[in-house]
């Protein structure tokens, strides 16, 4: 393959770059307002719900700005924890290592680290928009500036550490809100690797729910081969489609969950290469979707078209060489409207794709 690519008499000048999630999901397969605490107080009354919490042990407290990408990898790498939670979790911890000695000191601190946190990877939707949220969350407040510094600060910390902590459980919320939608002797179509969709699923089989699962192979990274391994890991019948099958197979189909990498302020959702043809055919089919996203991944993101946002790349092997001269299409990421999705399930509740504007003004107010 390399060698047909030095022969190729007119290369691209520039290869687009893989981004750094794209880079690293192969590892950890990673997707704030007033509700957010009922709902993770309502999650944490489940068997397991605390695990997650509990296994968050955080490291000696990091200097600083300079520490924020250190405690971000932290995070990461722990299994469970998505990007977005790790940043929020880091950031949590940079207002607890500042030295700051004034409240615009430590906003300035926050705010760069911050930044530094969503350069990490420019592409990541839900990466920025936790960014963005943490920092409305736990500095929206005008009294802050009227309290003496460290009860302001503490203050700070506390809502940094409650912000954590519903993120860590949006999870099991949403788990727990779309269990209405899975009835016994249904199909579910689901695509490519999601961990919320996984653990709707895995809910549903711990109350004895019987249904099945059709899942799409979600090449070229194979990450559907990763959900049926586990969904029948957990006894729960799964049967994997290749992906051009998904329009044959619908008629055996009841309904659709898919993840999302971001939801934008139309309702539709920018998620993983096919949800947009899946959700097509479904619609054309009368086939319920429904999109299960913590809303720590609702983006200030108005998309117009496919092309009409950040490109993400990644690595394309089809096995075999690629001839000479030949393009391939490298964006790991679509776009689908609000007309072609039923439901969003989030942890603020169940929400239809109209509701995703009003909800976003109430994150960022």
């Amino acid at each position: 393959m390399e060698a047909d690519a030095a022969q190729n008499p007119n290369p691209s000048p520039v290869p687009p770059p893989i981004s750094a999630y794209y880079q690293t999901r192969a590892e950890h397969h990673a997707v704030v307002s007033s509700d957010w605490l009922a709902h993770a107080a309502a999650a944490a009354s489940f068997p397991g719900a605390d695990a997650a919490a509990a296994d968050a042990t955080a490291p000696p407290p990091s200097p600083g700005v300079g520490g924020v990408i250190e405690e971000f990898n932290f995070w990461r790498r722990k299994p469970e924890a998505a990007e977005a939670v790790a940043a929020i979790m880091a950031l949590a911890a940079v207002i607890r290592s500042s030295r700051a000695t004034t409240m615009m000191e430590l906003e300035i601190e926050l705010k760069k680290a911050s930044d530094k946190l969503k350069s990490w990877d420019a592409t990541s939707i839900s990466l920025s928009a936790a960014c963005d949220l943490f920092m409305r969350f736990v500095t929206r407040t005008s009294h802050l500036e009227h309290e003496k510094f460290d009860a302001a600060k503490s203050r700070l910390i506390e809502r940094g550490e409650k912000f954590g902590e519903i993120s860590l459980k949006a999870r099991k919320t949403i788990a727990m809100l779309s269990q209405d939608f899975i009835y016994d002797g249904c199909t579910v179509l689901v695509h490519g690797y999601s961990r919320v969709v996984l653990e709707v699923l895995k809910l549903a089989a711990s109350n004895r729910k019987i249904f099945r699962v059709l899942c799409t192979e979600g090449r070229p990274d194979r990450t559907g081969l990763r959900m049926s391994n586990e969904l029948a890991a957990l006894s729960i019948p799964v049967k994997v489609l290749i992906d051009s099958a998904v329009a044959y197979s619908m008629d055996e189909v009841d309904m659709v969950f898919v993840g999302a990498d971001g939801v934008v302020e139309s309702g539709g959702i920018i998620n993983m290469m096919g949800t947009y043809q899946i959700a097509l055919v479904a619609h054309s089919m009368n086939k319920p979707v429904y999109v299960a996203a913590e809303s720590y991944k609702f983006a200030r993101l108005y998309p117009l078209d496919q092309k009409d946002m950040t490109p993400a790349h990644r690595p394309i092997d089809f096995g075999v060489p690629v001839p000479t001269g030949v393009e391939v299409e490298t964006s790991a990421r679509d776009y689908t409207p609000p007309q072609y999705l039923t439901l969003l399930l989030t942890d603020l509740g169940v929400l239809t794709p109209s509701v995703v504007s009003d909800e976003l003004i109430q994150l960022y107010l």
